[in-house]
């Protein structure tokens, strides 16, 4: 009785319509006529089956191939043409149409008859509006890829304009007068009137409608702000069901309609089909990224409505600012503070959608500068700087008017709150239990604009207590992504943030604070404490350098630059902290380090400023550090000598070292029965071994920094590009001319300083040949290191100062350390270091003059494909809007599925009341 069942069911009724969806694809007046059939009419009714036929995105994104438009872009040009005119004509009908937006399903009942195909013929004008939105989504990629540099097929669908006659102008005599200004001296001269037949032709005029992109853009703000589609009804003014308010309270209003499910998916399709329309950006090389910018872009930034631009500006900053957490009890709020849920729940909630969407929007837009909307510069001083106009970009330059203290606020707290939940995420007890937040990277992105762009926000952010607070949510966040490759991109943006925070005095006096985050144990040295924020600082930015073996070298110059920026300003550093800066600078130090790259002695200046700027400004607070630095005299005495050849000795004698060593562990391999033997002796040689390798910073470090790599490109980006005029150079200039700490110390101090000074630079300027065929080993990338390029850096080393304090401390020290025990000897030389003053010998201190990140043309374009490289991933899952289309802005590289984890362990295990699915291979755009 039953077994015919299914077939009553789906037969009369079409259930979930799934035979049509399989017949789009195989029958002749499917997908396939799109291609195989030229010159299809726009009244055709093959046409209508685009608005009727798709149910979510997902069916119009495995319905309709990229390989099916591009087929049809190539065989039918035309009928591509005829399909977006079509879409987008019965998208404009739509929106201003009576019967739109149709009423939402109100009961379960409802909302599954939706799905099913019955003989009424009621049309859901709501449908048809989100399948001609998803329709273009789809289409719109491979039109943007096979132009590529060319837009001639863009050109004559999307933006021609069209005269079309205005009608006849009212004849009326006082109007007449209006249309013809211009025409006024030649009608005088002819002493006709206003009724003559020759001016008959002017009462006619004629007026260019706007293009089919101008109409669309229109469109779909109106669609972002209308009721009942996108805003609550209750919000409807009489009949006009567009309402241009901002959606959530924040930035600009005070009133929040509330959330609701459906207006947000809405919201997410209408954004996404812009994020489409905007990333024609990502089909044009980045050689061609200034010369080419986009239209869609340039039209959205600099010809929408001052109107407009505010409301969508407040609107998508405050629903990214905004807890996502609601009162509403659903199951999708209960699930998501089960562990491990999202293992078993493998969609997006329509909020966290949406919120990454306005998200990847935002960045867009702020980031955007090609063609004319690139920001004007302005001299102020000495310094020239850029800013933004309403004329180039309007979202850059409203962002940059905010000035209210409320609004800061709100924006702060936001922002922190998203990296708050992410840092929480990563200290879980239970490992992977929590799904990562998928918007930080763009939260940051955000947040580096903002900065960027606003100086009073700037100024409000460093002068609050949350100042500390964000650079430890930084830092945390650097720490948890360095070793994965396909975040090195994002861990370099933060290094310019932090390189930029960094630059402001307000941000300096903030470093003697505490932090009052938790911090995760697993970065904080085992026995210590995270101290203050010079201390976090310091020790986050050694552990970043010192465990990613030069994969993050393009961060390197960034991070000690901020370093030095900061340095004036440390106070009662920690003795961990104060090790972690000598560590550096020994490893910055060693001959391998500093001869396998031009750049790299850069690195080594710039921890030799750090050291200095502590010297000069907060000696006595800073024992730690002062009594580490004399301790590592032999160090800088070697450094102040330093030649070629010497370096070449020191990196074969290391070599020479580990070589032995690898030949006894392999006896020690073939020899395993002997070494049980005798394991008490083998105990004892190892230790002593050890402490020998330990007690030889050469060695220690050689296997850390002999893969560590810079090139000129990497530091310049570190640089930002460039640096300001008042940045110290590498090589010390003549003495009249040089801003630097070194040449103002020369200047000022004794005789006998000068002495020691003469010394060491006679002794340097020794010069010793080294073996050309052992220094081209030595080099990377081609490069050679000679004795010349060693002293045009060497010689420009600020070295004296730190050698001045080695000399007068070193002896008193030494005579402390003779006369007390040694228990008692650590407590007096701290408080030997505490009250100890060097007025007499050191010179003034230096005006400070701190590196600030500069943009520059590499830069932009580095950071416009980080940001649309984070869009491209996002959007391969579950649609894959870009997939299968050639990318020219960035390049994607398809990485091995890695290992399985715990995660996908408890996948396994709690996903196998679902059925298995096969998941994707991971993507990343290499940065």
């Amino acid at each position: 009785m039953f077994a015919k069942l299914p077939q009553t069911l789906t037969a009369p009724f079409g259930l979930l319509t799934d035979e049509a969806k399989l017949a789009f694809r195989s029958r002749p007046q499917g997908i396939s006529k799109l291609y195989t059939t030229r010159h299809i009419a726009e009244v055709d009714s093959y046409w209508d089956q685009y608005f009727t036929l798709f149910d979510t995105p997902s069916d119009v994104f495995s319905l309709i191939s990229t390989h099916d438009i591009r087929r049809a872009l190539l065989d039918s040009p035309e009928n591509v043409a005829t399909l977006i005119r079509v879409v987008t004509s019965r998208l404009f009908n739509l929106v201003s149409d009576h019967t739109f937006p149709s009423a939402p399903p109100v009961s379960v009942a409802s909302y599954a008859s939706s799905f099913i195909k019955t003989s009424s013929t009621e049309r859901n004008a709501t449908k048809e509006v989100l399948n001609s939105l998803r329709v273009l989504q789809r289409v719109l990629p491979v039109v943007f890829e096979v132009e590529g540099e060319s837009n001639s097929f863009e050109l004559e669908v999307l933006w021609k304009k069209v005269e079309v006659d205005d009608g006849i102008v009212p004849t009326a005599p006082e109007e007449a007068p209006q249309f013809v200004i211009e025409d006024d001296e030649d009608g005088s001269e002819g002493g006709h009137g206003s009724s003559t037949p020759s001016q008959t032709p002017q009462a006619k005029r004629t007026k260019t409608l706007p293009s089919l992109g101008e109409k669309l853009f229109t469109c779909l703000n109106d669609l972002l702000f209308c009721c009942g589609f996108s805003l609550p009804t209750k919000i409807q003014v009489d009949h006009y069901k567009i309402n241009y308010v901002i959606w959530e309270k924040g930035v600009g209003s005070t009133t929040d309609p509330g959330p609701n499910h459906a207006y947000d998916s809405n919201k997410t399709e209408v954004l996404r089909l812009l994020l489409v329309l905007l990333s024609r950006q990502i089909y044009i090389p980045p050689a061609a990224l200034f010369t080419h910018p986009s239209f869609y872009t340039l039209h959205v930034v600099r010809k929408t409505p001052r109107r407009d631009v505010l409301t969508m500006l407040c609107s998508l900053l405050n629903t990214v600012i905004n807890p996502a957490t609601t009162n509403n009890i659903t199951i999708a709020s209960v699930a998501g503070k089960v562990p491990y849920n999202h293992l078993v729940f493998k969609g997006e909630d329509s909020r966290t959608a949406l919120v990454g969407m306005c998200l990847q929007v935002l960045c867009v837009l702020l980031d955007f500068q090609s063609g004319p909307a690139r920001d004007t510069i302005s001299e102020s001083g000495d310094a020239a700087s850029s800013s933004p106009t309403a004329q180039t970009n309007a979202f850059r330059y409203f962002l940059a008017k905010l000035h209210r203290t409320q609004d800061f606020s709100f924006i702060l707290s936001g922002i922190i709150g998203i990296l708050e939940q992410q840092l929480a995420i990563s200290n879980n007890l239970l490992p992977g239990s929590k799904k990562s937040v998928p918007y930080v990277p763009e939260t940051v992105i955000l947040f580096w604009k903002i900065i960027e762009l606003n100086k009073k926000f700037r100024a409000y952010l460093l002068d609050s207590d949350k100042a500390v607070d964000v650079l430890a949510y930084l830092l945390c966040y650097s720490l948890e992504i360095k070793d994965k490759p396909q975040q090195h991109g994002l861990c370099r943006a933060l290094s310019y943030i932090i390189q930029t925070l960094s630059a402001e005095p307000a941000f300096g006096n903030k470093l003697s604070s505490p932090i009052k985050i938790q911090i995760p144990s697993k970065w904080v040295p085992q026995g210590t404490s995270h101290g203050t924020a010079a201390d976090f600082m310091i020790t986050s930015i050694y552990s970043i350098v010192a465990t990613t073996s030069g994969s993050l070298n393009s961060i390197y110059p960034a991070l000690i630059i901020a370093l030095a920026n900061a340095a004036p300003y440390f106070k009662n550093l920690s003795v961990v902290a104060s090790n972690r800066l000598l560590q550096l600078f020994t490893s910055f130090s060693n001959p391998l380090f500093l001869l396998s790259d031009e750049s790299h002695p850069r690195l080594l200046f710039l921890m030799l400023e750090v050291f200095n700027s502590v010297v000069f400004h907060h000696l006595s607070d800073n024992p730690n550090l002062l009594y580490a630095i004399i301790t590592a005299q032999k160090t800088f005495e070697e450094l102040g000598t330093f030649t070629l050849a010497r370096g070449l000795r020191e990196i074969q004698r290391v070599q020479q070292i580990k070589e032995e060593q690898a030949r006894q562990s392999e006896r020690d391999r073939k020899d395993g029965p002997q070494q049980e033997r005798a394991s008490a002796e083998s105990a004892h040689q190892e230790k002593t071994r050890l402490l020998r390798n330990e007690s030889d910073p050469a060695f220690a470090i050689a296997l850390d920094i002999e893969s560590t790599s810079f090139s000129g490109q990497d530091l310049e980006a570190g640089l930002g590009g460039q640096e300001q005029t008042e940045t110290r150079p590498l090589t010390s200039p003549p003495l009249e001319n040089s801003p630097t700490t070194s040449t103002t110390a020369i200047t000022s101090v004794s005789e006998k300083a000068r002495g020691k000074m003469k010394a060491r630079r006679s002794l340097s300027s020794d010069t010793i040949n080294g073996d050309p065929m052992a220094a081209a080993g030595v080099g990377r990338n081609g490069f050679l290191p000679t004795q010349e390029w060693v002293t045009s850096w060497q010689q420009g080393l600020p070295l004296d100062t730190v050698m001045l304090v080695i000399s007068e401390l070193l002896p008193k020290i030494q005579n402390l350390q003779a006369g007390r025990q040694k228990a008692n000897t650590a407590g007096v030389i701290t408080d030997f270091l505490q009250s100890v003053t060097l007025t007499d010998v050191l010179p003034p201190a230096p005006t400070l003059y701190p590196r600030r990140f500069v943009w520059s043309d590499a830069s932009i374009v580095w950071l416009t494909s980080l940001i649309w490289g984070g869009a491209y991933v996002h959007g391969m899952s579950p649609l894959g809007i870009w997939n299968s289309t050639n990318v020219r802005l960035f390049f994607v590289k398809h990485t091995q599925p890695q290992q399985r984890q715990i995660t996908d362990t408890m996948s396994s295990v709690v996903g196998g009341l679902f059925s298995p699915t096969r998941q994707r291979p991971e993507r990343s755009s290499n940065q």
